[in-house]
C-alpha cells in the first residue's frame, strides 16, 4: 500500500512520540508499505520552527530518509487537484496533503478530523 504521512505523524514517528497511534506505527514500520513524506510538510515544519512554534534537530530531513521514507515533491497535478477542493480546512498544508493524497491515489495517515470532510482515504 502507499501512504502519506500528515506533519504531525512524521513528527511523532521521528521522535517515537507515544501520541502515535499503533496502527499508524504499524503501517509506517511494514517493510511492504511505500511511505511517502510530502515536501509540503517540510516547509511546514520550516515554517513553524521559524517562528517557534516547533522544535526540531537540524537532521529531520536525514532521519526521514534514512527511516526509508521517500519524499514527495509538489507538481502541478497537485495544485490542479487543489484548485477542486471545497474550503473545508483552512490551513494551507493540509489541504495541499489531501490534494496530494488525490492526485497519487494515496491513503493519508492522519488524526486530523477536519480531513475527513474530505473525499480521500485516510487512517
Amino acid at each position: 500500500m502507499r501512504y502519506l504521512l500528515d506533519t504531525h505523524i512524521i513528527l511523532w514517528w521521528l521522535y517515537d512520540d507515544p501520541k502515535l497511534p499503533r496502527r499508524h506505527r504499524q503501517i509506517i514500520s511494514e517493510a511492504d508499505n511505500h511511505i511517502l513524506v510530502s515536501v509540503a510538510s517540510l516547509w511546514e515544519i520550516e515554517i513553524k520552527r521559524a517562528i517557534g512554534k516547533l522544535v526540531v534537530d537540524s537532521g529531520y530531513i536525514d532521519a526521514i530518509k534514512s527511516d526509508g521514507l521517500e519524499l514527495l515533491s509538489l507538481h502541478p497535478s497537485h495544485i490542479v487537484e487543489l484548485r477542486s477542493l471545497p474550503l473545508y480546512h483552512n490551513d494551507p498544508f493540509d489541504r495541499m496533503l489531501v490534494a496530494q493524497a488525490q492526485a497519487e491515489c494515496l491513503i493519508l495517515l492522519t488524526i486530523d478530523k477536519m480531513v475527513e470532510k474530505y473525499d480521500v482515504e485516510i487512517v
